[in-house]
């Protein structure tokens, strides 16, 4: 896929596309109307739209606010599937297929940390040369 934009360069952006391409698998499968699965439709949705505005932004304070919010999206969605397991509205056969740990709340937010301690590091360096 060619990047076009700065933010689908990024590895966390690519990663929560993935994780949204499995979760539009997965929500036909729970046949139930369950508020856990609309949460996670809405949850995984508005992680790769939070980092894409996130890393749109030129105040570092509107950068991370908004990728604070994408990794709360992911915590949410790892969350929500939880919940779907627990009231057996879904296995966690599903859940198995991901490469990622805690149903891949951990995988973004790994990458979130590393992008925060990047973003430190930017404001660390800021400092210095002023």
């Amino acid at each position: 896929m060619k990047a076009y934009f700065d933010h689908e360069k990024l590895n966390v952006y690519q990663v929560s596309l993935a994780f949204n391409e499995w979760v539009g698998g997965l929500l036909p499968l729970v046949k139930a109307k369950a508020a856990a699965k609309d949460q996670l439709d809405r949850s995984a949705t508005s992680i790769p739209l939070n980092i894409a505005e996130g890393n749109g932004k030129f105040s570092k304070r509107d950068r991370g606010r908004l990728f604070d919010i994408a990794r709360g999206s992911a915590l949410e969605a790892a969350a929500s599937l939880d919940v779907l397991v627990s009231r057996k509205l879904t296995t966690s056969g599903p859940l198995k297929e991901l490469d990622y740990d805690f149903a891949t709340g951990t995988a973004f937010m790994r990458e979130e940390v590393d992008y925060s301690s990047s973003f430190e590091h930017e404001q660390e360096q800021e400092k210095e040369s002023e």
